[in-house]
Order: C-alpha cells, then structure tokens, then sequence
C-alpha cells in the first residue's frame, strides 16, 4: 500500500509518538476494505506505539478511528485517506499520540475551553486541495477536546450518502447533523462560529491596538509582499485579511513562478504566511474590510465592528470567481454550481456537467472533468474559444466533450434541491436551448474586491482601483496593489511586485509627510 519512501518518512514521524495509539477498523468484503487494512497494517508495522484492531463496528465500511490507547477514538475517516488526505492522517496519528500541535497557545486553549457536544463530518473529494485545511482543523479539535468527534467522509466512495444529504460541493462540513459550512475553512473559523463570544472579544480587542505607519489590507501575494517590504523599513506594519494566502489557495498547479518549477496554491500561501511571520509584523486573520475612511490618521473598520488605524493604507484585496448573474445560479451554488473544478469534480463522477467559458481556465477544466463525467458540455460566448492552442487540441480529442460557442447563457434550473439543467441563447439564431445535466463549472474570470471602496476613492469602470505608477490611489496615503487594481495582467508574479512597489511607495509617502514612528 505504502511505498518504501513514504514508509520511511511516516517511521520518521512515529518516532515521534508519546503514547501508544489504537487504530479501530469497520470493513466488510470489498476490495477497498482490504485496501484499507493494507494501509492500517503497513502503520502498525512502523511504531511500536501503533496497533490495530479489526472489530469496529462504525457506520462507515470501511472506515476507522483514531485515538489513544484505551480510549475511543474521537477521529474517524470514512475511507481511505491517501492523496491530500494523507496529511490529515499523519497528523492525526501524531496528535492522539500526544505530539503537540503547531498551533497557536490561544487557538489551542480556546479549544480545549469549548463546551458542548459536537460531531463534525467533512465531505471531501481526495482531489481537492482545500478539504484537507477543513479535515485538520476539526482532526485537531477533536484531538484536544474530548467533547468533540471528527470524521472525514470520501465523498466519491459514499456516493449514496452524498445523494441522500445532496452534497454537490467539497468540503462540506456537517455538525451534529446539521449542515454547518462549504468551502476552506480554518480552525480559527471553526472556533468563530461555536464559540459565540469570541467574535466580539477580538473586535475589543482590535480596536485597541496602536495605530500602524503601514495597515496592508489583504493577505494574498501582494499584501504579503507589501507586508514584508515594509517591515524591513523598521516601520509598525500591520496585515488585516479576511483569509491569508488570498485566492491562492484556491489554485492548484502553479508552474509560471520564476525560479519555482512546480508548486501548488495553498503550499505558496503557507509559505508567504511564514515568510511574513519572520518579521515584526501584526497579522490580523479572518477579519473583512467593510469601510475605509480617509484622514491624517487613515481607519478601516470591519465587520466584525472593530476599527483600525493607520498613517499609510495598503489595498490589496484581490479578485474572486466572477459569476454569471443568471436566475437559478445564486439559487443552486453548491448544489451543482461549482467554481471549483479540482475540488467539486470527483462528486459528479458519471454525470453530465457544463463548463462556462472558453479561455484557458475553461478549457482546463473541461480537460479535467472529462476524465471523469460521462459528459462536459463548454459554452463560450464568443464566436471561437480562446484558450491556448495546445489546450485546444487536447479538448477536441476527447470524445466526450461537445464545444458550443456564440452561446449566452440565460438560466439554471432545478428541482429545488439540485440543479438538473441550464439554458442558453444561440447568438446566431437567438433560440433558446435546454442542456439537461448535473453540474455547472463557471470559469468566466474575476471581479476586483473592491464594492466596499465604491465612493470613497477612484474606481475604473471595471471597479478596479486606479493607481499611479507607485502604487497611489486617489486619496494621499493610500496604496494599492494586485488583482483589485489597474494594473494589467492578473498575475501572481506581477501581483508581488506591484506589492512591494506600493509598499516603497508608502514608505516615501511616510518619510515626506511625518517621521515614521
């Protein structure tokens, strides 16, 4: 099950084990069951520490728990945790064995201070790159709090209970029954939503922070390149984001980052996030901008109802998916209209879907999914696609994908639980045509987060912030960078730079204006 090199790093992880640990396994007589008593037995040969019992009797087949040595275990995965799941495992193992977790001292009081009972279960695909964020947070909660169970469920091995609770999209979190949450979450999340006091005890807390020489608004590769600039000028820099790493971690292959051949979104994310935390910077996480208000000092109040202040501001607040404005898509986001191809694919195995654009996102995504559906059906509304040509040639050799161009989409329709068609217009002979299907992939570019700034500073037409050749917006003392300005070309590379030139550009704005305290 296990290759010889995995063997020898997890061994090299055992190790580290202070305690024994139990792994407790529920099959029956089918090949994934012997799969899964492959992998079990291939761990327990590893460690001393590590034994398994066959006996369980859990809902799930196959499936199995987690935990110290004579307790039950509190962590479950449904399935086989192999692909990004990996990960999720080996850190399971290594925290019910007593391996402290690195995590924060306050995230990890906070748990352990949790009251109540809670079961989470997290639908995940073992493609997707942003469940196991999901699965590790509630894995360590579960792992710290003995009030708490956690188990993760392969979505596409237990298609029947995806039908039955009409998970269209992954993760998806349910607690103690009840659907609680879709998408990347992070623990801190998690805690927000059940530890009710928590959110109004930051914001307290926030407002009481000393003003910033620089406030970087954004945690993606501008905001973390614009952070990092400023705080090697010795000046008080400080990041709010409403998630660090930005769209990144929603991006899976990454091959045109010079001198990276190959990474993927959420190891670039973490790696910006350290690469910041090696200075004396502020970062506040989870926290979204809701107003910005000019002045000597600068304040940006959130949501949450804190206030921070600054002598300099740095916009960079990036882009998101952007959406057709369709009836039916708001309607059906998550049950059949997805976003994210890597992600949400492997949950429409053998059914119908379409994707919603002709570019080179499109395209990829219907390469993608071909190798899973039975069906894609790529809509584009131009008269020719426009993706690079050697990924057009790949799409017209599979032989389950149908090409529609010159089409406008008009409409998604379902049952009122999951979508099961879409419209749309043929701008040739303006007829409306029905496409019966499952699924819906709407790669169509990105909108500027910038709705929050209209009618404060100079907004193109397009809603992207107007700046200057350094970086300067139309208020004095504000900067902006990345994907939420004018700045062409929508790229990682490109955001970072324009990052550390806004951050030059407020650092000379600062040294111009007042002494940099």
């Amino acid at each position: 099950m296990l290759d010889s090199t995995i063997k020898g790093q997890l061994k090299a992880y055992l190790e580290k084990l202070q305690r024994p640990i139990e792994l407790v396994a529920t099959t029956d007589t089918s090949a994934k069951s012997q799969e899964l008593l492959t992998l079990l037995d291939d761990i327990a040969t590893l460690s001393d520490k590590v034994s398994v019992r066959k006996d369980g009797d859990a809902a799930y087949k196959p499936s199995f728990s987690v935990g110290a040595q004579g307790e039950t275990g509190r962590i479950h995965f449904a399935g086989i945790p192999m692909g990004h799941e990996f990960t999720s495992l080996v850190l399971a193992l290594l925290h019910s064995g007593g391996h402290p977790p690195k995590t924060d001292a306050k995230v990890i009081e906070q748990i352990k201070a949790i009251d109540g009972q809670f079961h989470f279960e997290v639908f995940v695909s073992l493609s997707c790159h942003n469940c196991p964020d999901v699965v590790q947070a509630v894995n360590l909660m579960a792992a710290l709090n003995p009030n708490i169970t956690a188990t993760m469920i392969d979505g596409a091995l237990f298609q029947s209970e995806v039908d039955k609770r009409q998970v269209m999209a992954v993760p998806t979190v349910f607690v103690n029954g009840e659907h609680f949450g879709q998408g990347r979450m992070t623990v801190e999340e998690i805690l927000a939503k059940i530890d009710t006091g928590a959110a109004e005890r930051e914001a307290k807390a926030l407002s009481e922070k000393p003003a910033y020489d620089v406030l970087v608004v954004g945690g993606g590769p501008a905001g973390a390149a614009a952070a990092i600039y400023a705080a090697r000028k010795g000046i008080r820099t400080g990041v709010v984001a409403e998630r660090f790493g930005g769209q990144v971690l929603d991006t899976l292959a990454i091959e045109n980052f010079i001198s990276v051949k190959e990474t993927e979104g959420p190891k670039l994310a973490s790696a910006l996030e350290q690469h910041v935390k090696e200075y004396d910077v502020d970062i506040v996480n989870l926290q979204r901008a809701e107003q910005l208000i000019p002045g000597e000092m600068i304040e940006v109040k959130l949501a949450s109802g804190a206030s921070l202040k600054s002598k300099s501001v740095i916009l960079a607040t990036g882009a998101r998916w952007r959406e057709m404005n369709v009836p039916g898509e708001k309607e059906y986001r998550g049950k059949g209209v997805a976003y994210c191809p890597h992600c949400d694919g492997p949950l429409f195995k053998g059914k119908r879907v379409a994707v919603i654009g002709g570019g080179n996102s499109g395209v990829e995504a219907a390469i993608d999914l071909a190798g899973i559906v039975a069906h894609v059906t790529l809509i584009e509304f131009d008269s020719k696609l426009r993706a690079d040509a050697v990924l057009q040639r790949k799409l017209t050799s599979l032989p389950n994908v149908t090409v529609i161009t010159e089409a406008l989409t008009t409409e998604v329709l379902g049952d009122g639980q999951k979508v099961n068609a879409l419209t749309y217009k043929s701008r040739q002979t303006d007829d409306i045509i029905k496409v019966e299907l499952e699924g819906i992939f709407v790669q169509i570019g990105l909108l500027p987060n910038t709705d929050w700034l209209k009618g404060t500073l100079q907004l193109s037409n397009r809603g992207e912030i107007e700046i200057d050749a350094r970086g300067q917006a139309s208020i004095p003392g504000v900067f902006a960078a990345g994907d939420c300005t004018t700045t062409p070309y929508k790229q990682i590379i490109v955001a970072m730079g324009a990052g550390a030139t806004a951050s030059l550009g407020a650092f000379d704005h600062l040294i111009r204006t007042s002494a940099p305290a």
